[in-house]
């Protein structure tokens, strides 16, 4: 080992010889154990030494093609282990990246690469054409391939797998400072200007990773994409020396399989797709022994539908809430997951150690206990702020307090509830409508396996209430039959005005009930 690049005095630059990049924490957690695999993804098996390897190989092969500190890498890539070896070898050399969502379109991710000043762009050789469309639509300085793409395959750029073959696989120097740019993460971008989110290295290592380390050797299932949190919880697995398994899409049955085959003990997963997990018909008969923890979040969950799930796996389920913006802000651990408390299942739990959340009113005024308004954290590891948007970040972060956008409450022991995103909240004659307060009621209904609940602006200007509804097989579930519940058990203002059926909700590169889409099926307001 060349020792003097490896590990240098002060590996910063900038007199912080402590700090070390979240990656090197990474790889140091890697275990070097004779047939242990750190990554599985179908028959591929990857050690701790493979994958250290393929990690300096890469970097060094991306060094040789300019990419350094401040510059941007965007990755349009599914979940195979090059994805996350690419990602460690770019932030190594101190740059950053972008991944793009792959379901979002074509136009809103050329806007995002050439927002983010994209110099190299990263290419999953299975989305080949979807990035030989992007690469014809935004210049940038180089664009690279993870191997060869298939016969009939649009012509894209290098391979950097062949590249990066004869590069040395001596471990190689970080070259970022704490106050870099690691990433940029878009939670917009579908209209207007991008909504890039800066994340610097310091708050990588301090929020994501740390809150995500756990001194447990974990087999973590990563079926959801790479892209998102994922991503993260993948990274604290690997630095505990745990295994993360890859799967590249989303199949209920092939999680149960592979629970059972891998012997996993940590998932997670969005709220919907944990549903289509526990209404999966092998979900009675798989072997789920090995499950220790369920992370579910990122959107809101039925209480009813979690209770089911928690009598069917056991106490083994945590609800995390937060935003990236925000970081981790609360968690209702499995403990408090009784299945006969469904007050406590509405809740997020109590603040993780470190975050302050007030509830503000519109006028931005701390309001008193158990009211609802705009929640709004404190946390040392708030974002840096927006992509070149800086009238955005001053918005958002407002005297040091992140303005989430979401409405909930705090109650007297501190027991954080989220009701609504307040964009979604639908204003009607009389009041507003909670669009998560409408789905759990609705869930309540014995016919009901999952809805959604959106608001579809009428001829007049104003919105309507509009639910989408998955029945559960067998149910003569009615429209008017669960008009006749809401209208009974939450007022007349909460009745749906559309109810439709469907056999499943679309859903977003997340997993998250994709309500652009559902508005754009919905069925029209007659009256």
């Amino acid at each position: 080992m060349n020792t003097s690049e490896a590990r240098p005095a002060d590996p910063t630059g900038d007199g912080d010889p402590e700090f070390r990049n979240y990656v090197e924490i990474v790889l140091d957690g890697l275990v070097d154990e004779p047939g242990q695999a750190v990554l599985v993804s179908g028959e591929r098996r990857l050690g701790a030494a493979e994958f250290r390897s393929l990690v300096y190989r890469l970097a060094r092969a991306l060094r040789e093609r300019g990419v350094e500190r401040g510059r941007t890498v965007t990755l349009l890539c599914g979940n195979i282990p090059e994805t996350v070896a690419v990602r460690y070898a770019v932030n190594l050399l101190g740059a950053h990246f972008n991944h793009l969502y792959i379901r979002l379109g074509t136009d809103v991710q050329a806007r995002i690469m050439a927002d983010v000043e994209t110099y190299a762009f990263i290419i999953d050789p299975r989305l080949a054409e979807r990035g030989a469309a992007l690469a014809a639509a935004v210049p940038v300085k180089h664009v690279l391939v993870l191997g060869e793409t298939g016969d009939g395959e649009p012509e894209l750029g290098d391979d950097l797998l062949a590249l990066a073959a004869p590069q040395s696989d001596e471990p190689l120097a970080s070259a970022a400072r704490p106050d870099d740019l690691c990433f940029i993460r878009h939670s917009g971008g579908t209209t207007g200007h991008p909504k890039g989110i800066r994340s610097s290295f310091a708050r990588m290592q301090g929020n994501w990773l740390g809150a995500l380390i756990t001194g447990e050797q974990r087999r973590d299932l990563v079926c959801t994409p790479l892209s998102h949190a994922a991503g993260f919880v993948a990274d604290g697995t690997l630095a505990t020396g745990g295994t993360v398994v890859l799967h590249y899409g989303f199949d209920p049955g092939e999680i149960l399989a592979t629970v059972a085959r891998e012997r996993i003990t940590d998932i997670f997963l969005l709220p919907p797709l944990l549903y289509q997990v526990l209404d999966h018909p092998d979900a009675d008969s798989t072997d789920l022994s090995s499950l220790r923890q369920i992370t579910y979040g990122g959107t809101p969950s039925s209480p009813v539908r979690i209770a089911e799930a928690v009598r069917r796996f056991g106490r083994v389920f945590q609800q995390a809430y937060g935003q990236f913006e925000a970081g981790i802000v609360s968690v209702l651990p499995a403990a408090e997951h009784d299945p006969d408390r469904l007050d406590l299942l509405r809740t997020a739990g109590p603040l993780v150690d470190g975050v302050e959340v007030e509830i503000r009113d519109e006028d931005d005024r701390a309001l008193p206990t158990g009211q609802l308004g705009e929640i709004c954290v404190r946390s040392e590891n708030a974002m840096e702020g927006y992509w070149k948007n800086p009238e955005l970040t001053a918005e958002v972060l407002r005297g040091g307090w992140v303005h989430t956008g979401d409405l909930g409450r705090l109650d007297e022991r501190g027991y954080l509830s989220v009701v609504d995103r307040i964009k979604d909240m639908i204003a009607v004659v009389g009041g507003h409508v909670y669009t998560t307060e409408l789905e759990d009621f609705l869930h309540t209904h014995p016919g009901v396996r999952h809805c959604a609940v959106f608001g579809v602006r009428g001829e007049g200007g104003h919105e309507r209430v509009h639910a989408t509804v998955v029945p559960n097989p067998g149910a003569n579930v009615t429209a008017q039959e669960l008009r006749t519940l809401v209208r009974d058990g939450r007022g007349e203002m909460y009745v749906p005005d559309v109810i439709d059926f469907v056999d499943v909700l679309p859903l977003t590169d997340t997993g998250k009930p994709d309500k652009k889409e559902l508005r754009r099926l919905a069925t029209p307001a007659t009256s």
